[in-house]
């Protein structure tokens, strides 16, 4: 009884939560509008973008995450949504080539301070291959390793309002992307259980990372070809 009390206790809290997210939906909608007209607006981000999008978190995404966080006793309910899951916008930003993320995180960092946007955390660099992370530390970013063999760069924003609310900024490179978009299919947000299929995850995280260097090799030989 107590236990059934309980899981009423948090389904109550969730929707809660959920009807709070949905009545301040516009302004986490605004919000990430706003930050895509600076990044588009900027010409040194411009010229390193491949392609920028956002997105608000869905309904039933947002349910089974409070769903999950709630099944390892983190109490969340319509008073610290907005403190406790910062991704309810995001936007994505694709680039090509590895020597552009100095450039990127340079701009990035520009337009928050211009627009008086606070910062929540210190961006920092998902990622597993040893050189890249010794890389993203040269470009001024703290980096933590992902045994998942996830591959990109994490802002998370905060907007100068009254409401709470906050935008994720994600940078990765096309080839990430793909793995990023596979991985999201099959093993997001609950892992797959499937062995073969966490394997076969891994060669393609060990393949696209070989295809971003392969184009990073590209435009370095490019760019000497050019001097």
């Amino acid at each position: 009884m107590a236990k059934l009390r309980s899981i009423k206790t948090a389904n109550t809290r969730i929707e809660g939560a959920i009807k709070h997210f949905e009545a301040n939906r516009h302004l986490f909608e605004s919000f990430a509008q706003a930050l895509m007209g600076y990044f588009r607006n900027d010409a040194a981000l411009a010229s390193d973008t491949h392609f920028l999008k956002y997105r608000i978190k869905d309904t039933d995404n947002l349910r089974k995450k409070l769903m999950r966080k709630a099944s390892d006793g983190c109490v969340i309910d319509a008073s610290n949504l907005f403190d406790e899951i910062t991704d309810l916008a995001g936007i994505r930003l694709i680039h090509l080539h590895t020597q552009q993320i100095r450039s990127i995180h340079t701009a990035i960092s520009g337009i928050l301070q211009e627009q008086q946007l606070e910062l929540i955390e210190a961006p920092t660099a998902n990622c597993w291959d040893i050189e890249y992370e010794r890389l993203f530390r040269e470009f001024g970013l703290a980096t933590r390793s992902r045994e998942s063999m996830y591959t990109t760069i994490h802002y998370v924003v905060r907007a100068n309002q009254k409401t709470n609310v906050a935008c994720e900024i994600q940078v990765r490179t096309l080839m990430d992307e793909v793995w990023g978009e596979v991985s999201h299919m099959v093993n997001y947000p609950v892992a797959s259980q499937n062995g073969t299929c966490q394997d076969l995850l891994k060669v393609l995280a060990r393949l696209t990372t070989g295809c971003t260097r392969l184009v990073d090799s590209i435009f370095t030989s490019h760019g000497q070809s050019s001097e």
